[in-house]
């Protein structure tokens, strides 16, 4: 039964995963993507809030941590999710899972330049193979299109790296409050933050919105940054770490496959070939670490 369990959270996860940058494609079709994100925190937040109050969470970190809360409001929700989806107006939805696919790898990095861990032969060798194969699947893909990706691609590598370096920040401060405490309160005040931002900058014309655009935007919200957290809590109780991060090999195939069979766009055979190399040095690097590569915030026992 175990087994089972373990199964269909992993299946969950890897959906919702999957699922979450084609509806980013299609919000920001007619909505800006800074007040786009900022909606989909304020779909979010209640429920957090909502979940924080029946199960008795507080939704402040402890003193000392208040101020690395509003920091990860800034760098771990405002900044790098605004990349993400503003990278999608330039990258298909496809490539863009493909890049954020390297997180692993990019918390290997981290790890090595702020906490002087000593990276193993076999990371090595997974971070070199990753790295490589994503350069060829960026040139590749820049040079088949007409279009200029870099843009794109500029935007969703720093989303990335930001994601790592909170990581990395979580990991030294030996950050252990619930999920849903981290997730909670930050996401209400980007929300906030990003909608009047949005509002201001953007000049969103609510009439122009359409209908798609407003359900991804809520399942990116609701779904998404509700359910998804939670199945993925789950699953990283039930299962390893390690089976638990192999999630960050599947998402890719299911995104890159429901933009070719939605929009009718696939990436290019050699792109497709890259893949497979991409996908063993991201498994050279789990592999090696064997840690969850999501934030230690939301990992001890009494989480959510």
């Amino acid at each position: 039964m175990r087994k089972v369990s373990i199964s269909i959270l992993f299946m969950l996860v890897s959906l919702t995963w999957g699922t979450t940058w084609l509806a980013m494609r299609i919000a920001v079709e007619t909505i800006p993507p800074v007040f786009a994100t900022g909606m989909r925190f304020m779909f979010a937040a209640p429920f957090l809030i909502i979940i924080a109050w029946l199960r008795k969470k507080t939704l402040l970190f402890p003193p000392g941590q208040r101020l690395f809360q509003f920091v990860i409001c800034i760098f771990y929700f405002c900044i790098p999710f605004s990349l993400m989806i503003y990278g999608e107006t330039y990258v298909n939805s496809g490539l863009a899972a493909i890049i954020f696919a390297n997180m692993p790898v990019a918390v290997l990095i981290a790890s090595v330049l702020f906490l002087n861990e000593k990276a193993k032969l076999m990371q090595i060798a997974g971070l070199t193979i990753a790295i490589t194969a994503l350069t060829g699947i960026l040139l590749e893909e820049t040079n088949t299109s007409t279009e200029s990706h870099w843009q794109g691609i500029t935007a969703l590598i720093s989303a990335v790296l930001i994601h790592a370096i909170i990581y990395i920040q979580c990991k030294k401060r030996s950050c252990t409050v619930s999920v849903i405490t981290f997730n909670a309160l930050p996401c209400l005040l980007a929300g906030l933050i990003l909608s009047a931002t949005g509002w201001f900058f953007e000049r969103p014309q609510v009439s122009t919105f359409s209908v798609h655009s407003i359900l991804a935007t809520l399942y990116l919200g609701a779904f998404a940054g509700v359910f998804g957290i939670l199945c993925y809590f789950a699953l990283q109780q039930k299962a390893n770490a390690f089976q638990a991060s192999l999630v960050f090999l599947i998402f890719p195939l299911i995104a890159v496959s429901l933009e070719d069979y939605i929009y009718g766009y696939a990436i290019s055979t050699h792109s497709m070939l890259l893949i497979i190399p991409l996908v063993i040095g991201i498994f050279l690097t789990l592999v090696a670490r064997n840690i969850p590569v999501t934030s230690r915030c939301r990992d001890n026992s009494s989480q959510k």
